[in-house]
């Protein structure tokens, strides 16, 4: 009895953004919205559709939410997007600017900005779950978007890999937390490491979290 291949995930993206009927389609998300420590990271990646080929298609054809995939399978993915994408923009906003302003609202203003950034006229921009402020552009949020559109997709990988680089390299200069295990994240060993040394310049302190309750931080 003879299997079905199965479809390869970008392209049953790229065949839901090509189905939205428009030739610029923009896609954003972030990283780093649950972590304890570290920026959050927020990309907008621009397709123009009358230029995506099969080329780009089958040099993405992996492209799926980038919680799907590797450290080493984001990596390649990282230039391949951007070589396809006609634009791509991302912001980094600091723990002590998420404090003051709160994480949501961060959040959903950062992904606006880049959606703004990287729009033209006649796009439509895509945001992963939540709806964000006016972008300038027509828009519209898709639950579980970085698993449904190509451009979202996109983003993820792109904010993703850029604060995962960024958390390794703050390890050199923040020994001891180990940020580059990590990355921020609240994980057994990131709490223990607080627990023994406290919290770094890279922790947020208004994150509700229960590694902060239990340490009576």
């Amino acid at each position: 009895m003879s299997r079905r291949r199965r479809r390869p995930a970008g392209r049953r993206l790229f065949a839901w953004d090509r189905a939205l009927g428009v030739r610029w389609v923009a896609g954003a998300d972030e990283a780093g919205r649950g972590c304890l420590a570290g920026p959050l990271v927020a990309a907008a990646v621009l397709f123009d559709y009358d230029r995506i080929g099969l080329r780009e298609l089958r040099s993405l054809s992996a492209l799926n939410d980038s919680k799907q995939h590797t450290e080493e399978m984001r990596e390649e993915l990282y230039p391949r997007v951007l070589r396809a994408a006609a634009c791509v923009a991302v912001t980094s906003r600091c723990p002590r600017g998420i404090d003051e302003r709160g994480l949501h609202v961060t959040n959903l203003r950062a992904l606006s900005d880049m959606l703004r950034r990287v729009g033209r006229p006649g796009c439509l921009a895509l945001s992963d779950g939540f709806a964000v402020p006016d972008t300038g552009w027509d828009q519209r949020h898709v639950v579980g978007g970085d698993a449904t559109s190509a451009a979202i997709a996109a983003a993820s990988v792109i904010a993703k890999v850029t604060r995962d680089r960024f958390m390794r390299r703050a390890e050199e200069r923040y020994p001891g937390w180990e940020f580059g295990a990590h990355v921020g994240y609240s994980t057994p060993e990131h709490r223990a490491a607080i627990e023994r040394q406290g919290v770094s310049p890279l922790h947020r302190m208004s994150f509700a979290s229960a590694a902060y309750q239990q340490l009576a931080l």
